[in-house]
């Protein structure tokens, strides 16, 4: 009678397991969606889109979606997403978690969901997203993109900054800036989506394969994915 006791309760507890593990995964595959979403939306804004030949060109790109930001003269930030770089061979990595944290002084009252993304324009900005962690405008150098089609200001921006930023504000909040905020990998989130501890220097440089979850990011990061919402 007690090992049959036992048995169950192990069945159970292992049933259990299984099924917090599938709803973390299922979490990160909905944060992927979003940043996929954030992506196709934010490069067909009217004359203030993310620029096609900009990210055609960018090493790797980062997606926070929904990023919280909230403050009173001092600010907090905080965000969880992606990073993908391209392959030497052609198309984009599996997608690595990362985070965006930080504060900021300045104007700024009220609170606010912010989407952003990053484009890491050269070997530098990405030797920056493979470290453990690093600072925007601090240990790399950022600017806010162009946006639109204007070639002139496309080229300029591509010979100053390592890392070009995009931002889209929901909420009331003044005097947004990336300036300080800082960003290093979601070691829980890259757990969640391999099933196993993995860096996020093996996820964007190696040969991990994608979960189907991520398939839709690919899709919009080379043009293939309509516009939603």
């Amino acid at each position: 009678m007690r090992t049959t006791v036992v048995t169950f309760i192990a069945i159970v507890c292992s049933a259990s397991i299984g099924a917090y593990a599938a709803d973390r995964e299922a979490k990160a595959i909905d944060r992927i969606d979003a940043a996929a979403d954030t992506v196709a939306q934010m490069m067909h804004m009217p004359d203030k889109g993310v620029p096609r030949d900009l990210l055609d060109k960018a090493k790797c790109v980062v997606v926070i979606p929904g990023m919280k930001k909230a403050g009173f003269i001092v600010g907090a930030k905080y965000g969880r997403g992606y990073a993908v770089c391209r392959r030497p061979a052609g198309g984009w990595s599996a997608p690595a978690g990362m985070i965006m944290e930080g504060g900021s002084v300045g104007f700024q009252i009220g609170g606010s969901e912010e989407d952003v993304i990053l484009l890491i324009m050269n070997d530098g900005g990405m030797r920056h997203l493979l470290s453990d962690k690093f600072t925007l405008g601090g240990d790399a150098s950022i600017a806010a993109g162009p946006v639109g089609r204007d070639a002139q200001a496309n080229t300029d921006a591509e010979m100053h900054a390592e890392i070009l930023s995009y931002s889209r504000s929901r909420g009331i909040f003044a005097g947004i800036s990336l300036q300080g905020a800082t960003l290093r990998p979601d070691h829980d989130s890259d757990r969640e989506l391999y099933g196993h501890d993995i860096s996020n220097h093996e996820i964007l440089t190696g040969v991990v394969k994608a979960p189907p979850g991520a398939h839709k990011l690919d899709r919009v990061l080379n043009g293939d994915s309509p516009v939603r919402g």
